[in-house]
């Protein structure tokens, strides 16, 4: 089978190279999925040029956390799945429900484990969802990560309610999803981005509040203006140590800070003190288990929701899909077809 491997000791995108592989077999436990469409999301480029936590991979590994496809062969005693069957794998294999009782639980597509660019790959029934039928193959593949991680930020601890008012930060995967659940869930959003055109198509999606965070520096200000010195409920926090000050003045009373983010640079006062006064708190989120991906697509397909992709390239493109998500251009998702 076709598949990519990013080279052990990689550090840039050269170590991306396209390969042949002998294709799985499913055994005991396990289903052969043949996966029809990926997504990058920003852990991807950083395993690649060996910036992730656990620095430089130690062997030859197949990329990407985020798949989905149809089953086609489940190995011995496998019953939640059948051939036919359209699934996407969890991003963490072995979180199932509740908190993890381990950090065998915490074990990720993509790095340590062999991802989902390829064509076919060999998961544990139990790491495993169905995708809703109202979805593409290519729109399922945007969930794994991002979807379930905006899903954890607005549902889980202090989950939003109507009324609330939500704030997402820039307009990559995980905040546009972000963006669709808190409108599903009657909550206002503002939204902000370095360029005007995304911020106009994020209003087309519903974002009440724009702020060009470029032109206003400042935007914990305007975040004030635009909720009257109440300051927002929640915010979907991916920038991490370069924003997080900011958030912490944008938030108001009872309020939550759901920590996602390591993109932007250190800036600021880190200190979460200034959360005491206002009851506020700060919840670190690190995608999510199983349970919260099959909540989320019950609720994507009761309410006809359709995950942003903004570039989607073919497999012998998988290079130029990462060059593309290094230039930082994309709005939503970036996706590449099998």
């Amino acid at each position: 089978m076709k598949a990519y491997q990013i080279e052990a000791g990689s550090t840039s995108l050269d170590g991306l190279k396209q390969v042949e592989l002998e294709k799985p077999v499913a055994g005991p436990g396990e289903v052969l999925v043949r996966i029809r469409a990926t997504s990058l999301n920003f852990r991807d480029q950083a395993i690649i040029i060996g910036k992730y936590f656990t620095g430089p991979l130690d062997r030859d590994t197949i990329p990407l956390s985020d798949g989905a496809g149809e089953v086609e062969a489940v190995g011995e005693g496998v019953s939640r799945f059948k051939a036919g069957d359209r699934v996407a794998g969890t991003f963490f294999q072995g979180w199932v429900n509740g908190w993890p009782s381990s950090p065998a639980d915490m074990v990720a597509l993509g790095s340590p484990l062999d991802g989902m660019l390829a064509e076919y790959v060999v998961l544990p029934e139990d790491g495993l969802v169905t995708i809703p039928d109202s979805l593409s193959f290519e729109e399922a593949a945007t969930l794994p990560c991002a979807g379930v991680t905006a899903w954890n930020a607005l549902m889980e601890g202090r989950g939003i309610r109507p009324g609330d008012t939500v704030l997402c930060l820039g307009t990559g995967g995980v905040s546009m999803i972000a963006l669709e659940f808190a409108r599903m869930a009657g909550a206002r959003v503002i939204v902000t981005s370095s360029s005007d055109e995304k911020l106009e198509r994020a209003k087309a999606m519903g974002a009440d509040g724009l702020i060009n965070y470029k032109n206003t520096p400042d935007w914990a200000q305007e975040v004030m203006k635009l909720t009257d010195g109440k300051g927002v409920d929640k915010v979907v926090e991916v920038g991490g140590a370069g924003t997080l000050p900011l958030s912490y003045q944008s938030v108001g009373y009872g309020g939550e800070i759901a920590l996602i983010g390591v993109l932007a640079a250190p800036d600021g006062d880190l200190s979460p003190h200034g959360l005491m006064f206002k009851g506020a708190s700060l919840r670190g989120i690190f995608v999510g288990n199983r349970d919260m991906f099959e909540s989320m697509n019950r609720a994507i397909a009761t309410n006809g929701i359709k995950p942003v992709i903004g570039a989607s390239f073919d497999f012998n493109q998988a290079v130029e899909a990462f060059q593309h998500q290094m230039t930082a251009s994309h709005f939503g998702k970036i996706v590449i077809k099998i």
